[in-house]
Order: structure tokens, then C-alpha cells, then sequence
């Protein structure tokens, strides 16, 4: 029986895609999950549970950003908490000391978080050439913790000025995210205690690390 080489193409192609699609899905790179320690203002790198991440604190509320934790209720998470960034916008980020990594194709972002008011938690990143980028699409409120799961490839982005903490215009057709030094959160607004602020126990990152330049 003679097949035509059309079809033969088409039925390895068909074959082909779906193969490369579960080899390019990035595993798990990172999570953070906070170190089990008593509540504290500011966080600090000793409140980083993973080895390879170094924290960083960017705007004008950064000495607000607690590490919290209470001990009722007793499965109250251990979590970065914006209620006393009072002074100005804030914003947290963390870096892998090993290699940047790459946040395109089928990469994704996953937290559990949880927001009061009118705060919305967005995903930013700094590319390797320093640039800051913020995600459009973000994690609203919420009157219990909540998981949320970020399709890269579904953000859209704009510039982010991360010594203000405000986003800039217009919105960025296709940033390139093959190199990303850091990624972190923030919801562009103050904190106003329980009754306006964002909340994050974890954050989960599946990337691939970036190519050598």
C-alpha cells in the first residue's frame, strides 16, 4: 500500500509535537517557602528558607515588608506580609546565586497568597540586561489562602520603575524572557494593616536555566 509522503510528513509531525512539548515543560527550578521563625520587621535573608536565593527589597515601603506568623490559628503559614509598607510602594524579589533562568515556552509561576481591599499581587522580573518587567495579570482579593498558577506565555508586560514601585507605558509586545535574573511580587499600592495588603506563603518558579550568553 502506497502512502503519499504528504501524509507520512503530517502523521510524524502530529507524532513529533506532542513529544517535544512534554520535553520543553520545565520542572520544578525553585520554591521558596519561608523559614519557621517567629514573626519579624523587616524580612531578611535569614528568613529565606532556600539555600540558593538571595532576597532583595525594593521602594519606599520595603522596611514594612514583614515576615509573619502567627500561632492561632494553628495552621497559620509563615509569610511575607505588606500591612505596614505605609511609607510607599514595595515590592520583594528573590535571585538564584547559581545562574539566571529562562521564563519562556511553557514556564509558569505558581504561589499561595492571599489579598485584602483592593490589593492585586503581580508577578515582576528583572532581566539579566537590568530591566524591571510587571505581569498584567495578577492574584486579587481573597477571604482564605489561595493557590494561583501563571502561564508566562499568557502575560502580557509592562517597564517597572523598582525604585518607586510603578509600573510604566505602554504595555511591552513580547519581551524577550529567555534571561531572567530575579522574579518577585508586588501589588503597586501602600500597605493599610489587615484591611488593605497582600500576603504570600509560597512562591513555586518551573523554568529551565538560561543558556550560557
Amino acid at each position: 500500500m502506497f502512502t503519499p509522503p504528504r501524509l507520512v510528513a503530517g502523521l510524524l509531525l502530529a507524532i513529533t509535537v506532542p513529544l517535544l512539548s512534554a520535553q520543553d515543560r520545565p520542572s520544578l527550578l525553585f520554591r521558596e517557602d519561608w523559614q519557621e521563625s517567629p514573626a519579624a520587621l523587616p524580612v531578611t535573608q535569614e528568613h529565606v528558607a532556600h539555600p540558593d536565593l538571595e532576597l532583595q527589597l525594593h521602594g519606599r515601603g520595603r522596611d514594612g515588608i514583614k515576615k509573619s506568623h502567627h500561632d492561632q490559628p494553628l495552621d497559620d503559614p509563615y509569610y511575607i506580609w505588606s500591612g505596614m509598607c505605609e511609607t510607599g510602594n514595595w515590592a520583594v524579589s528573590l535571585k538564584p546565586r547559581s545562574r539566571p533562568f529562562n521564563l519562556t515556552g511553557q514556564a509558569k509561576v505558581r504561589w499561595r497568597s492571599k489579598q485584602s481591599g483592593f490589593r492585586v499581587l503581580r508577578l515582576i522580573v528583572q532581566l539579566t540586561s537590568g530591566e524591571w518587567l510587571i505581569a498584567d495579570q495578577g492574584d486579587d482579593a481573597s477571604h482564605d489562602w489561595r493557590v494561583r498558577e501563571f502561564n508566562m506565555i499568557d502575560l502580557k508586560w509592562r517597564k517597572l520603575n523598582i525604585d518607586t514601585v510603578i509600573e510604566e507605558h505602554p504595555v511591552l509586545m513580547n519581551p524577550d524572557l529567555s534571561r531572567v535574573a530575579q522574579i518577585g511580587f508586588t501589588d503597586l499600592m501602600i500597605g493599610g494593616q489587615s484591611r488593605a495588603c497582600s500576603r504570600l506563603d509560597w512562591i513555586e518558579v518551573y523554568a529551565h536555566s538560561a543558556n550560557q550568553p
